[in-house]
């Protein structure tokens, strides 16, 4: 209980938040290096998924790869990369967004597969063309779960991305490589806990999105078949 009073202490304490260390910069480089990561992520795994979905091609490949992807351990990974490009910043940004590529693919394919398959012929039928369908049909009942994988992988890379600082002197996870070194175990968990606020409130944005991205048919008839019940 000590160690919690005085990492919140070492949270509220007016000095960690001026300097090249504040806290601030930290959550804003922490969170500039996420959003970074699963745009960087999102460009190639959203493309793929959208085409797997929608065609059914490669969906085996892709399961394949995402669940070898999903068992590799981050910190070897971190550091296979690193002695393959150097330290820096260029490691965990490759590493990271190997990492999120599989649960935003996922999302992306299962979107689209989930959509009833005779809504997709009935579009064909009166006469639209795949790519009126991809985007008319398909990405719109299909984007509360692309929204989905991306929440899940926003949530793994803002976790791990501490580990950027074991190559960089970078975001909040500097907190805790620092508070190893000198055995300040408050710096270490306030470290922690501001990782954990910041994947909390991340969540909750996410959250949020996905509830309102579900279209409002989609709503009315679940709200339909509810009361029917």
């Amino acid at each position: 209980m000590n160690l919690l009073i005085e990492s919140i202490q070492w949270i509220l304490d007016p000095q960690n938040y001026v300097g090249g260390n504040a806290i601030p910069l930290r959550v804003l480089e922490h969170l500039g290096f996420t959003v970074a990561t699963l745009l960087i992520a999102s460009a190639v795994a959203i493309p793929a998924g959208f085409f797997i979905g929608h065609t059914g091609r490669g969906r085996g490949l892709a399961v394949s790869i995402s669940g070898a992807f999903r068992a590799i351990p981050t910190l070897g990974l971190l550091t296979l990369v690193a002695l393959s490009i150097g330290i820096g910043l260029g490691a965990p940004y490759v590493a990271l967004t190997i990492l999120a590529i599989p649960p935003i693919l996922a999302g992306a394919y299962t979107g689209f597969e989930a959509i009833d398959r005779r809504t997709i012929d009935a579009a064909r039928a009166v006469g639209m063309s795949e790519g009126q369908i991809v985007r008319g049909v398909e990405l719109p009942l299909g984007l509360p779960l692309l929204i989905g994988g991306i929440r899940s992988a926003a949530l793994q890379v803002i976790s791990t991305a501490t580990l950027a600082a074991y190559l960089a002197d970078f975001g909040l996870g500097r907190y805790l490589f620092t508070g190893l070194k000198t055995r300040d175990y408050a710096e270490m968990l306030g470290g922690s806990i501001l990782v954990i606020l910041l994947a909390l409130a991340l969540e909750g944005i996410f959250a949020t999105i996905q509830r309102f991205v579900v279209p409002r048919g989609v709503v009315s008839s679940r709200s339909r078949v509810v009361r029917v019940r």
